[in-house]
């Protein structure tokens, strides 16, 4: 039974193990997001009185409630695993107070064995009532084990009363860090009631100006509309103004590449002009090595002919050995030629091939001194997913297309880009290499289009601008520092145009 509540225990604690890594997640989890919540907290200090009424003022609000509510999850998690841990510790000083009291009944029964056996107790005596010197021997080697065996007990006996005390230790100092916790989650509770309650305050205010905001947001919706309709002038005008100009650019692609082709074909005539006679030169070379080669291949043949003939025949030694030589003679001069005529190929070839290099080097470098194939494309669309956000830090508010205000259930919003609010003095910043094709004053705010190829982004609700028309800008260059909105955020808003048409900005960039 003893053996089968050890496994048990054994494996729960075991399993505390993982509980204690659990624990210490939580902890680090609650730590970061501890650290959200007060620079939110920062943020909304900063935050002027005018400007509470603004859904970034209440976005902020409504994700310090889920930071919060979400460290008081962890923190009931973490409890958990406290508890946990008492109960475990709660069942190893129960499991090491059965062994102790078991260590101590089994080295009673030895120190009371002990004391009967008088010869055990009189440890001379015993040893020299032994019959032989043998016997004394075998009688001090069990008295040593015996009092090692003793010492052993006590030993384990001792060591199992520190593992009591140092158990009960740890059990207390969960306890405490329960107790701890148990405050900071009564104070946790209480933090979110006051900012759900500050929260419903701030929903009450909003409903009580309803009027007057649902009037400024029409206003502003109405001005947005209006900046929607410049913008698809401006991009309506940069696709015309691009398209007549790849018109004419084709235009004068294909004259450049007439004049470049007639060009190219002189140059080539004069390189082939100038080559012809060494390529005429190495022709004859070849041929002479060709007619050489043959004629010591013969020769060669003959002679092999000959020597075998002579070695059929019963011929002079003497005679035998010239025809041997010539042979081989005959042989080295047929490898000579052959040699010379792979030489003179060689020679050939190259020659060739550097007539044909020199045609084609002519022909890139007429090409380019007319300018032809030198345009480059937009990558824009490549990097979809990857694109950079437009600031450095801040949250969107607003997202693309028809959606409803999260306060005035009545309206819905249609946005052609996101809003994203900032800290005051927020720079905007270009996502990608491109053009600055225009700069607009619109409803006492700036708008900065920056082109991409076929693509665009606008950046609007600028307080100044820190780039000029045709500017070529690349990706985190500055754009301007982005302004006040009508409730007095710091809103910036960022579309993404696909040729005349909105696509979803969060779509593109990184975010």
């Amino acid at each position: 039974m003893i053996k089968k509540l050890s496994f048990f225990i054994s494996i729960i604690l075991f399993g505390s193990v993982f509980g204690q890594k659990d624990k210490e997640v939580l902890q680090k989890q609650n730590a970061d997001l501890k650290k959200q919540i007060s620079s939110i907290n920062a943020s909304l200090n900063q935050t002027k009185q005018e400007s509470k009424l603004s859904i970034s003022y209440l976005n902020a609000v409504n994700q310090k409630i889920t930071l919060r509510e979400k460290v008081y999850t962890n923190t009931q998690k973490e409890k958990r695993f406290i508890e946990d841990d008492i109960y475990k510790r709660q069942l190893e000083i129960n499991k090491n107070n059965r062994e102790l009291e078991v260590l101590r009944k089994n080295y009673a029964e030895i120190l009371v064995k002990a004391y009967k056996t008088k010869g055990v107790q009189n440890k001379v005596t015993f040893i020299l009532s032994s019959k032989n010197v043998g016997e004394a021997l075998s009688r001090v080697e069990y008295l040593k084990r015996y009092s090692e065996y003793q010492d052993k007990k006590a030993a384990e006996i001792t060591n199992k009363a520190t593992q009591i005390k140092r158990n009960i230790a740890l059990k207390k100092k969960s306890m405490s860090e329960k107790d701890n916790l148990l405050i900071a989650q009564k104070k946790d509770l209480a933090t979110i009631e006051i900012e759900r309650k500050q929260k419903q305050d701030l929903l009450n205010e909003f409903k009580k100006n309803e009027a007057r905001l649902t009037a400024e947001l029409r206003q502003k919706q109405a001005q947005s509309k209006d900046l929607e309709r410049q913008i698809r002038n401006i991009i309506a005008e940069e696709i015309r103004l691009a398209k007549a100009k790849e018109e004419a650019e084709r235009k004068a692609e294909a004259e450049r590449k007439r004049l470049a082709d007639i060009a190219a074909k002189k140059e080539k005539e004069r390189i082939e002009a100038e080559n012809r006679a060494r390529l005429a030169a190495a022709e004859a070379e070849r041929k002479r090595a060709e007619t050489e080669s043959k004629k010591a291949t013969e020769l060669a043949a003959k002679r092999i002919e000959e020597e075998r003939k002579l070695a059929e025949s019963n011929k002079t030694a003497e005679r035998k050995a010239a025809a041997e030589k010539a042979t081989r003679d005959a042989a080295e001069r047929a490898k000579a030629a052959s040699e010379k005529l792979a030489a003179a190929k060689a020679n050939e070839d190259a020659i060739n091939k550097r007539n044909e290099d020199a045609k084609d080097e002519a022909e890139k470098k007429v090409m380019k001194s007319y300018g032809v194939g030198s345009t480059v494309g937009s990558n824009f669309a490549d990097n979809k997913g990857h694109i950079a956000f437009p600031v450095e830090r801040g949250s969107v508010t607003h997202r693309f297309g028809r959606q409803p205000h999260p306060v005035f259930k009545n309206i819905v919003e249609e946005n052609i880009g996101i809003k994203i609010a900032v800290a005051k003095g927020t720079k905007a910043r270009c996502v990608f290499p491109g053009v600055v094709s225009s700069i607009q004053s619109i409803n006492g705010s700036r708008t900065v289009v920056v082109k991409h190829g076929n693509y665009f982004t606008v950046y609007s609700n600028l307080a100044s601008t820190l780039v000029k028309a045709n500017q070529q800008v690349s990706a985190g260059t500055l754009i301007g520092e982005v302004g006040s909105d009508f409730d007095e955020s710091i809103t910036l808003d960022f579309q993404i145009w696909s040729g005349e048409n909105p696509v979803d900005p969060l779509g593109w960039v990184s975010y």
